[in-house]
């Protein structure tokens, strides 16, 4: 059992949960949490730690996964040093991080063409990780293809950002891009269509057909999306408000258009 809190292995997993680089560095993220463990690919772990108090809990609703893996008891307070979680269920894993490409996503085989209709969505700047967490959970919802997020979006492996994911970052595909633009260029290219949400969008979200190659492009959650991302986009479409509201949270707004279109496809 490790009970020091000056152990490299401590060391290592705090540096983890706190630093992207660190992360990127190792190609593993933290995740935390009885349901994010049941949920990780087996394959994909590479170390799981269970604190002293909780082992006999975890041990109960995790014996048929725990049975395949060894696991590294610790003490509480070792444990309390690890965690990103205000009140710790007692069991994290290491996981390796997953790595998409934009051919892979888009099921491309090569001939310039899409062989399916595709849904997507496109996310420039998002900062804060519930939001993205639950814009994730929603993707998968609404079985989107994948996400496509700007450079300048909220690391997906930050520990906040994997819980409010609640398990879909280990299954909705992900691609950060450095120029969004281009990607936008590159999905027209291919017959996808692509819906800004914008205020200055002329008509409402449910006038369009979504049934055909679809992406939506959200922008950051207070400055919205950059002039030159939203030019790219075919349409500008707006999501009906009253009251003085003038615009959605980025997520709400996210599942609003993802469920329109899911919607849509259920017909």
């Amino acid at each position: 059992m490790i009970t020091s809190l000056g152990n490299r292995t401590v060391k290592e997993i705090a540096a983890l949960s706190q630093k992207g680089k660190e992360r990127n560095q190792k190609d593993v993220f933290v995740a935390e949490g009885i349901k994010m463990f049941l949920e990780a690919p087996t394959e994909r772990i590479c170390g799981v730690y269970v604190s002293q108090s909780a082992e006999s809990e975890v041990l109960l609703q995790c014996a048929e996964k725990l049975r395949g893996l060894s696991y590294e008891l610790v003490s509480d307070e070792v444990f309390a040093k690890i965690s990103d979680t205000m009140t710790p269920q007692g069991i994290l894993c290491l996981v390796r991080q997953f790595h998409y490409d934009l051919k892979g996503i888009l099921e491309d085989k090569g001939n310039g063409k899409i062989e399916k209709q595709m849904l997507l969505i496109m996310l420039e700047d998002i900062q804060d990780p519930g939001n993205l967490g639950t814009i994730f959970r929603t993707a998968e919802a609404v079985g989107a293809d994948g996400v496509i997020m700007s450079r300048r979006t909220v690391d997906l492996y930050n520990p906040k950002t994997v819980r409010s994911t609640m398990g879909s970052v280990y299954r909705v595909p992900f691609l950060y891009v450095e120029d969004i633009s281009s990607i936008i260029k590159l999905l027209q290219e291919k017959g996808v269509c692509v819906y800004a949400a914008h205020l200055g969008g002329k008509e409402y979200y449910e006038e369009f057909d979504y049934r055909k190659s679809t992406a939506f492009l959200i922008g950051n959650e207070g400055k919205g999306l950059r002039k030159e991302t939203a030019a790219c986009a075919d349409m500008f479409v707006k999501i009906p408000m009253e009251g003085k509201v003038e615009s959605l949270n980025a997520a709400v707004a996210s599942s609003v258009l993802l469920y329109e279109a899911y919607r849509q496809r259920r017909m």
